[in-house]
């Protein structure tokens, strides 16, 4: 990268993002000075040194007042915020409303009736002949058919333990 045409470039560049920094910082101070001088004019550093009792209520209750008025202001601005957003939203809405949906524009397909019949006819006849095709044949095993038997016969040789232990042993 140090040789070649790309070398100055490069330079360049790391001189503008150093310049970048240094204004990132400057603008970042410029901000702070700012915030503090805002700070300082509206609200004036507090003299508490050599005040009595009741001095001090009256100066709290005034603070109060102040800080009363400032959460009253900060809500009523809240409110029309959410006002005016839900505004836009609305109309927003409305905008689309009368926008609509818009279509798209249909092709023309030249086809004749012919052509349409004969591709019907012929997809359907293709398909009767595939459909037998397409099946798979089945072997059936005939070896384990089991016999039925009547159940009346052997309901006496069954009945009880013996004849459960039978129908277990003869399950396996």
């Amino acid at each position: 990268w140090s040789e070649g045409p790309v070398a100055p470039v490069l330079g360049s560049l790391s001189k503008l993002l150093k310049k970048a920094g240094s204004m990132l910082v400057a603008e970042i101070e410029e901000k702070k000075l700012e915030k503090e001088r805002v700070v300082d004019e509206s609200v004036p550093p507090l003299k508490l040194s050599g005040l009595s009792a009741q001095e001090l209520q009256e100066l709290c209750n005034e603070l109060h007042r102040k800080i009363d008025v400032a959460d009253e202001a900060r809500y009523d601005m809240g409110v029309k915020v959410d006002k005016n957003e839900n505004e836009i939203q609305s109309l927003k809405q409305k905008i689309i409303e009368l926008k609509g949906i818009k279509k798209p524009r249909l092709k023309r397909v030249k086809k004749t009736t012919d052509d349409m019949l004969g591709a019907c006819t012929e997809t359907s006849k293709l398909m009767k002949a595939d459909f037998k095709a397409n099946l798979r044949t089945v072997k059936k095993d005939e070896d384990k058919k089991e016999e039925v038997t009547d159940w009346r016969k052997n309901v006496e040789a069954l009945s009880g333990m013996e004849g459960r232990k039978k129908l277990f042993n003869a399950g396996q």
